[in-house]
C-alpha cells in the first residue's frame, strides 16, 4: 500500500516526466526508481509498429501551431568577400503547457537539408516536421513539455549568407540560433542539439562555440573533424574530391541570391579536396581549411554540457574513428571522460543509421553488421533518450548512468563503463608464426613480378576459448615504398569463415599517424603505425586471423601516384596487437525485440 501511495505522489510531483512502473531494483537511497531498470526493459511492452522508437508513456501535452523566426547575425570579417550580416531562419513548435506560462527546454535539429536539392525536387522547409529526425522529437518529446526547433544553416532554405561548409561562419550562425532559443520568454534556457551525420556535426560546431545554453548534444554518427573524415591517415575517400562542391550545387536556387553564397570560403572548399589528395605534405590547405573545420578539439574544455554519443560501428560514411580516434594516442570518447565531461554511448553494429532505424538495419551484409541484425534495432531508444533529456534539460529524475552500450558483431549487447574498455589486454601476434603470400602491393608491384595483394594468415589465438576482440587493434607495418607516396589498405578477417572483422588504411606519407604528412624516400624502410577502426567481435576458439593487404580498399581512392608507386611489404618485422577482454556475461544487456519487430521478419 505504501508503495502505491509513493508511486502516486511521484506522478503528481513529476507531471511532465510521465509515470512509469518502478523496477524491482531499489535506488541507492532506498526509494523505488522512477524508470524501469535498463536490464528490465526487455520484459516491458514497446510500440514497434511505427518507423521509429517511442517512449514508454505518452505525455499529456499537445503541440501548438508552428512558428517561425529570422535571426540577423553580424558577420563582419567572417567571410572573405561575403556579406557583413546574414540571417538564420528557423521554425519551432511549442507544447501546449507554454500557454499557461510554463518555460520549456528546446531540442533543436540544425541542418543544411531543409529545402535541399535542385528546384522542383527539394526536401521540406523548416516549417514542416522533418521525416524521421524531427518526427521522432515531435511525437516523443513535445507531449512531455519540450519545444522542437528546426534550424537552417547559412545559405540554406530561407537563411542567407555564405555556405561556409562546417566553417567558422556556419558555426557563428549555429551559435546565434542556440542563443536565441535559450533566451526566449517561453524557454527555460536549456537547449539540446540532436541529429545524425551533418546534423550531428552541427552539434559539435555548437559545442565548440561554448554557449551557456547548450546543455547536451546527441551526435548520431556526427562528423567531429572534416579532415580525418575525408582523409583517414591521408587515405582519400572517393567523396573527398567533390564533398564541398556537391553541397554547394545542391543549395543553389539559380537566382541572384546565389552570388551571396559563393564567397571565397566556398571556392576554397572546391579546391581543398584535390590538393590534399595530390600534394600530400605540400597541401596549402592543411593548416587552414581543415583546421578550421575540426570542432571536437576546440570543444574540449570550452563546451559546458553533456554528450550522448551514438555511433554505428559499421558506418562507412562517418567512420567510428570520428569518435574513437584523433591525434596519435588520442581516443576522443575517453578524452572527454578524462576531462570531466558526463558522457554516455550507444554503439551498435549498424551503418550510417539511427539506433531505431529498422528499415535500414535490414540491409546489411555479412561482415558489415549482417550477423547482428536480429538484435540490432533499439526499440527502447526513445525511452533511453527521454531519461537523458529529462535530467539534463529539466533536472528531473536520477542522473543517467555514464556508460557505453556496445553491440558485439554477433548481435549481443552489453554495458561497459566506457569503450574501448579500460581493462583490455593487448595481445601481440607472433608474425613469425604467420604465413604470407605476395610481397608487393599496387600496380607497380606487378611490374616488379610481385602480386597486387599480400595475404598474411595467422594461427588461432586460442584453441580452447573464444577470443573477445574489443577496441582498437594496431598493425605496425614495415614497408619499403618505391615513391614519395603509396597506400596500404588492410582488411582483417576470421581465417575460418572469411567474415570481415575490421579494416585500416594509411597513406605512407602519414606513417607516423595523425594529420601531418612527411616526405618518404624511395627505398627507405618505413614503419606505418596503422590503427584499425573500432572492433567488437568474437573470434571462435580455433579460428585465426587473416590480413589482406591491398593498395586501396572500398570507399577509398587509389593513391595519386598510381601506377608509379608500389610498396614492398615485410611482415616478418611487423607487429600486430589485438585488444582482448574477458567477460563473465554479467553485463550482457537483453534488448526489447518482439516476434513481429521489423528486423526479425
Amino acid at each position: 500500500m505504501r508503495q502505491a501511495v509513493l508511486l502516486a505522489l511521484m506522478c503528481l510531483m513529476l507531471p511532465l516526466s510521465g509515470c512509469f512502473s518502478p523496477s524491482n531494483d531499489s535506488a541507492e537511497n532506498g526509494t523505488e526508481a522512477i524508470y524501469p531498470d535498463i536490464y528490465d526493459r526487455h520484459e516491458l511492452q514497446w510500440d514497434w509498429d511505427g518507423s521509429y522508437a517511442m517512449v514508454l508513456e505518452p505525455g499529456p501535452h499537445e503541440s501548438l501551431d508552428v512558428q517561425e523566426a529570422t535571426i540577423t547575425v553580424d558577420t563582419t570579417g567572417t567571410w572573405v568577400g561575403g556579406p557583413n550580416s546574414a540571417d538564420v531562419h528557423l521554425s519551432y513548435w511549442l507544447p501546449s503547457n507554454t500557454e499557461v506560462g510554463d518555460k520549456v527546454p528546446v531540442i533543436a535539429v540544425i541542418s543544411p537539408y531543409f529545402s535541399y536539392g535542385q528546384p522542383g525536387d527539394e526536401s521540406n522547409p523548416t516549417n514542416i516536421v522533418a521525416a524521421g529526425r524531427g518526427e521522432f522529437i515531435y511525437d516523443n518529446f513535445i507531449p512531455h513539455g519540450y519545444a522542437l526547433a528546426q534550424v537552417a544553416v547559412f545559405a540554406t532554405e530561407e537563411s542567407s549568407g555564405c555556405f561556409d561548409y562546417r566553417g567558422d561562419g556556419e558555426g557563428l550562425g549555429i551559435h546565434s540560433a542556440v542563443e536565441w532559443l535559450g533566451t526566449q520568454n517561453w524557454s527555460n534556457g536549456n537547449v539540446a542539439i540532436y541529429g545524425k551525420s551533418y546534423e550531428g556535426a552541427t552539434a559539435w560546431e555548437a559545442a565548440a562555440q561554448g554557449s551557456e545554453h547548450l546543455k547536451t548534444i546527441v551526435p548520431i554518427s556526427g562528423t567531429t573533424a572534416l579532415g580525418p573524415l575525408l582523409y583517414k591517415n591521408g587515405s582519400a575517400e572517393a567523396r573527398s574530391q567533390i564533398m564541398h562542391s556537391n553541397y554547394g550545387s545542391s543549395i543553389l536556387d539559380y537566382d541572384d541570391d546565389d552570388l551571396d553564397n559563393l564567397c571565397a570560403d566556398v571556392v576554397e572548399g572546391f579546391l581543398a579536396g584535390p590538393t590534399r589528395y595530390g600534394l600530400g605534405e605540400m597541401d596549402p590547405y592543411m593548416d587552414n581549411y581543415y583546421d578550421e573545420r575540426s570542432h571536437i578539439d576546440k570543444a574540449l574544455g570550452k563546451y559546458n554540457g553533456s554528450i550522448y554519443w551514438v555511433q554505428g560501428m559499421q558506418d562507412w560514411n562517418v567512420d567510428p574513428h570520428q569518435v574513437f580516434g584523433g591525434p596519435p594516442g588520442t581516443n576522443w570518447y575517453q578524452a572527454y571522460i578524462d576531462a570531466g565531461y558526463e558522457v554516455a554511448g550507444m554503439l551498435g553494429q549498424w551503418e550510417h543509421n539511427y539506433p531505431d532505424q529498422w528499415s535500414k538495419h535490414n540491409a546489411q551484409d555479412s561482415g558489415y553488421g549482417g550477423e547482428a541484425i536480429h538484435n540490432m534495432t533499439r526499440w527502447d531508444w526513445g525511452q533511453d533518450l527521454f531519461e537523458w533529456m529529462e535530467y539534463y534539460l529539466k533536472d528531473i529524475g536520477p542522473k543517467p548512468d555514464q556508460h557505453a552500450q556496445i553491440q558485439r558483431h554477433d548481435g549481443e549487447w552489453r554495458i561497459e563503463e566506457t569503450w574501448p574498455p579500460q581493462d583490455i589486454e593487448r595481445i601481440q601476434l607472433d608474425m613469425s608464426q604467420c604465413q604470407s603470400s605476395g610481397a608487393f602491393i599496387g600496380t607497380g608491384g606487378l611490374v616488379l613480378g610481385g602480386e597486387s595483394t599480400v595475404t598474411i594468415s595467422c594461427p588461432p589465438m586460442s584453441e580452447d576459448n573464444d577470443t573477445h576482440i574489443s577496441g582498437l587493434a594496431t598493425f605496425h607495418l614495415t614497408v619499403v615504398p618505391s615513391f614519395d607516396g603509396g597506400q596500404v589498405f588492410i582488411e582483417m578477417q576470421d581465417s575460418e569463415t572469411g567474415i570481415r572483422l575490421g579494416h585500416a588504411t594509411m597513406d605512407v606519407r602519414y606513417h607516423a599517424g595523425g594529420y601531418d604528412a612527411q616526405t618518404v624516400l624511395p627505398g627507405q624502410t618505413v614503419t606505418m603505425l596503422m590503427e584499425f577502426q573500432g572492433i567488437d567481435a568474437l573470434l571462435p576458439a580455433g579460428h585465426g586471423i587473416t590480413f589482406v593487404l591491398s593498395e586501396s580498399g572500398e570507399d577509398y581512392l587509389p593513391p595519386a601516384c598510381t601506377p608509379a608507386c608500389s610498396m614492398h611489404i615485410i611482415p616478418s618485422v611487423s607487429t600486430v596487437e589485438i585488444p582482448v577482454i574477458y567477460r563473465d556475461g554479467s553485463n550482457v544487456l537483453i534488448t526489447p525485440q518482439g516476434e513481429t519487430a521489423a528486423n526479425n521478419q
